[in-house]
C-alpha cells in the first residue's frame, strides 16, 4: 500500500466514482483511453426520476468489505479517507454521456431544464450522501467529496446550479463528526461559494497560491494542496523547490495538508514520490520531534 511504500500519513480508499451509479441502474463501461461511457444518457425529467436510490450495503459491498479489510491491515497506523464524486461531476458523465472538455450537453440541459437539473441533482447528491455515510459506518475516517469538473463553471453557475447540491451532502454528514473535504480542480473564481456548500478542509489546486486561497477561505478551515502533479516529473532540486515554496507560502501554520493539487501522473516515479514525502516530513517536522 502507498502508506508502506510512499511513508504518506493516509490512506485512501479508491473505487471510481461512477461505481455507486450503476447500483442507481445506470449501465456504463469503462472504455480504455476514453473512460466512463454511459449506456443511455440522461436527457430529460422521466430518465432523472427512473434513478433508483442507491443502497450501498446490496449495491457496492465490495467498497463497505474493502474499508473494513484495509482498516485492519492499517492498524490504527494511518487513517482511511473514503470518497465519493460531487453531484455535478457525476451528472456531467451522466448527460454528456463520456468525457467532455466543453461541457456543452451538461449546460444546455441546466440551463433549459432546471426540473431535470434539480431532479437529477437531489438524486446524486442524496445518493452520495447515502454512499459515503455506508463508508463512514464501515470504518473511514474521513470524506472527501471529489467535483473534478467543476471549475468549467462561473461563480454565478455554481451559485445557482450546484452549491445548493453539494451543501446538501455537507449538511448531512455534518452529524458523523468526521472531518468532510471539499475537492475541486479549477476552482479558484468561486473558493468562498466553495466554502458556502461545506466542508472541513478546501483542496486547492495548483492554480492559484496557497496562501492566497488560505486567506479567501479564512483561517476556521484546514486546506489541502497544492503541488502541480507534473512537478513530481521534474528533477528532484526542482521539485523540492516547488514543494518548499508551497511550505514557505503556509508557514507552518496548523491546519495545512500537503498534497497534490489533483492525481499522481501515470509516469511519476515511484522513487520520486519517496524523497517528496522524506522531504516535506523533513521540513515540517518541529524541534519536539527531532
Amino acid at each position: 500500500m502507498p502508506v508502506q511504500v510512499l511513508g504518506v500519513d493516509a490512506a485512501i480508499m479508491f473505487a471510481d466514482i461512477m461505481l455507486p451509479v450503476e447500483g442507481m441502474g445506470v449501465k456504463l463501461k469503462i472504455e480504455e483511453g476514453i473512460g466512463p461511457v454511459i449506456k443511455e444518457p440522461i436527457t430529460n425529467t422521466r430518465a432523472a426520476r427512473a434513478l433508483e436510490d442507491l443502497d450501498p450495503k446490496s449495491d457496492v459491498p465490495f467498497v463497505l468489505d474493502s474499508v473494513r479489510l484495509v482498516k485492519k491491515l492499517l492498524d490504527g497506523r494511518a487513517p482511511l479517507i473514503g470518497f465519493s464524486g460531487a453531484p455535478f461531476t457525476i451528472a456531467s458523465y451522466l448527460i454528456e454521456g463520456r468525457p467532455t472538455r466543453d461541457f456543452s450537453k451538461v449546460k444546455s440541459l441546466m440551463y433549459r431544464d432546471q426540473k431535470t437539473w434539480r431532479v437529477l441533482m437531489e438524486k446524486l447528491a442524496d445518493s452520495m450522501t447515502t454512499y459515503l455515510q455506508a463508508q463512514i459506518d464501515a470504518g473511514i475516517d474521513a470524506v472527501q467529496v471529489f467535483d473534478s469538473w467543476v471549475g468549467c463553471l462561473s461563480p454565478q453557475d455554481y451559485r445557482s446550479y450546484v452549491l445548493p447540491y453539494s451543501q446538501r451532502i455537507f449538511k448531512s454528514l455534518e452529524r458523523s463528526g468526521v472531518p468532510r473535504i471539499h475537492f475541486g480542480t479549477g476552482t479558484s473564481n468561486f473558493l468562498d461559494e466553495m466554502k458556502q456548500a461545506g466542508g472541513d478542509v478546501f483542496s486547492v489546486d495548483w492554480r492559484i497560491p496557497i496562501d492566497a486561497a488560505w486567506r479567501r477561505l479564512g483561517y476556521d478551515v484546514a486546506v489541502q494542496g497544492n503541488l502541480d502533479p507534473a512537478a513530481v516529473l521534474a528533477d528532484i532540486d526542482v521539485l523540492k523547490s516547488f514543494a518548499g515554496d508551497i511550505l514557505a507560502r503556509t508557514g507552518g501554520r496548523s491546519g495545512h495538508i500537503f498534497n497534490l493539487g489533483h492525481g499522481m501522473l501515470p509516469e511519476a516515479s515511484v522513487k520520486t514520490v519517496v524523497e517528496l514525502v522524506k522531504f516535506v516530513h523533513e521540513s515540517t517536522r518541529t524541534s519536539d520531534q527531532r
